[in-house]
């Protein structure tokens, strides 16, 4: 049956089918083909989908395309500036502290360079810097959307291997912070000799105060998110939904940005993104279903064990094939196929399951920004008008860094799980 239901995988997937129907269309054919009832297809489905964390994904959407929309992400973008433009690289730094701010506020990779690669992009070039560097720079950054807290694939996570999702988010806090401060030395060494690059002058005082009062607001949403979450007023589905009234109060009285026209864009946006990641859980967890009620995710985990019980060795297994899995699927539907065939594995081996979650999360964020499917380079291809070629050219370097980010992470749990347990959770 495991040859089967990954074989017609495979195949549509070659074909060049979406993932979801990927998913959905492997595991119908083979229940059929096995005489399996199909009777409890719609309870699979709603099993999967209808679970009270889950919400949580909606509402994380709506709050980052609120936050785009309430003028937030620009308004990020001239603080950062205004304090570090005038160093040399002071763009690439802004770049990345931004998307760590704009990650904290939507979850999302792709939203993050979407939302702040138009304006970065053409600010970088004009500054002198490479045009394909600096689209490869806002993809990479773009992947701490899934890292930092609060992430939708760590929501994902959290239900699949029924793990505390606030103390994923907790634990998610300082592996994020490492990622992206890799990415500033990277861009700092990329960036070293090129003499040619314009930067600003040193804004005074008044200037510097006036960006921090300007972006308050904006400043305030990730403590106001997570602070609420860690201090046990708000589970993490209630601080989505705090966080999306939070936008539109700041967008509509504050800032005054948010009209009442742009509420039907911003509601259809959010429903068809919602859409398409609740179309791709409902069909990966009847996948997820069939591996798990078929025996195949037990025999692909003893196999595994039988291959060797050396730890290190199988993490290293482990993080290559969510690698090379990264690249080619998105990251819910990539949880949702292997989740349940290395839960036994890391049971038998005593891995914390927090700390799996992190990097497990942070594999499949640098699988976003990889060749040939990483899902960041398209968008960020789109919004800087670079070909793909060149973007994969320019991303290698920052792909170096993220993979030594990656094996700390993976081979010192402490990374990870120093925030939760100084928490006492």
């Amino acid at each position: 049956m495991g040859f089967v239901v990954f074989g017609l995988f495979l195949l549509f997937v070659i074909m060049g089918m979406p993932i979801a129907i990927c998913l959905g269309l492997s595991s119908i054919i083979t229940m059929i083909f096995y005489d399996m009832t199909l009777a409890a297809f719609p309870s699979i489905i709603y099993s999967g989908t209808g679970k009270f964390s889950l919400l949580a994904i909606p509402f994380f959407v709506l709050a980052g395309i609120i936050m785009e929309y309430a003028g937030i992400s620009r308004r990020l973008i001239v603080f950062a500036r205004t304090f570090v433009g005038h160093i040399r690289s002071g763009l690439a730094i802004v770049t990345v502290v931004v998307s760590a701010f704009f990650a904290a506020i939507s979850g999302s990779g792709p939203a993050t360079v979407a939302s702040l690669g138009p304006i970065l992009v053409p600010a970088m070039k004009d500054a002198g810097y490479d045009k394909g560097w600096s689209a490869a720079l806002i993809a990479n950054a773009g992947n701490m959307g899934i890292i930092i807290p609060p992430s939708i694939v760590l929501v994902i996570y959290g239900v699949l291997a029924e793990v505390s999702i606030t103390k994923l988010f907790i634990a998610g806090i300082i592996p994020g912070i490492i990622f992206g401060a890799a990415l500033c030395i990277m861009a700092l060494i990329s960036l070293s000799k090129k003499k040619d690059i314009m930067v600003k002058t040193k804004a005074s005082l008044r200037a510097k105060l006036k960006a921090a009062i300007d972006a308050f607001w904006g400043l305030m949403s990730p403590i106001i998110i997570l602070g609420g979450i860690y201090c046990g007023v708000v589970t993490p589905t209630e601080a989505a939904g705090l966080a999306a009234v939070y936008g539109l109060f700041v967008g509509i009285f504050i800032y005054k940005e948010i009209k009442l026209k742009d509420f039907r864009k911003i509601f259809v946006d959010a429903s068809i993104s919602s859409a398409s990641v609740m179309f791709i859980v409902a069909n990966a967890s009847l996948f997820s279903w069939l591996l798990t009620s078929s025996g195949i995710a037990t025999n692909i985990a003893n196999s595994m064990i039988a291959l060797t019980s050396n730890k290190i060795i199988i993490l290293l297994l482990i993080n290559i094939m969510l690698l090379v899995a990264g690249c080619f699927v998105d990251a819910a539907s990539a949880l949702y196929i292997f989740i349940p065939i290395l839960l036994p594995v890391l049971k038998i081996l005593d891995v914390n399951l927090v700390a799996f979650g992190i990097f497990a999360t942070m594999n499949l964020a640098i699988g976003m920004a990889t060749p040939p499917v990483g899902v960041n380079l398209f968008v960020a291809c789109n919004v800087s008008n670079v070909s793909l070629s060149e973007i994969s050219q320019q991303t290698l370097r920052f792909l170096l860094v993220s993979l030594i980010v990656l094996l700390l992470v993976t081979y010192i749990p402490q990374i990870s799980l120093f925030l939760p347990e100084m928490m006492g959770l």
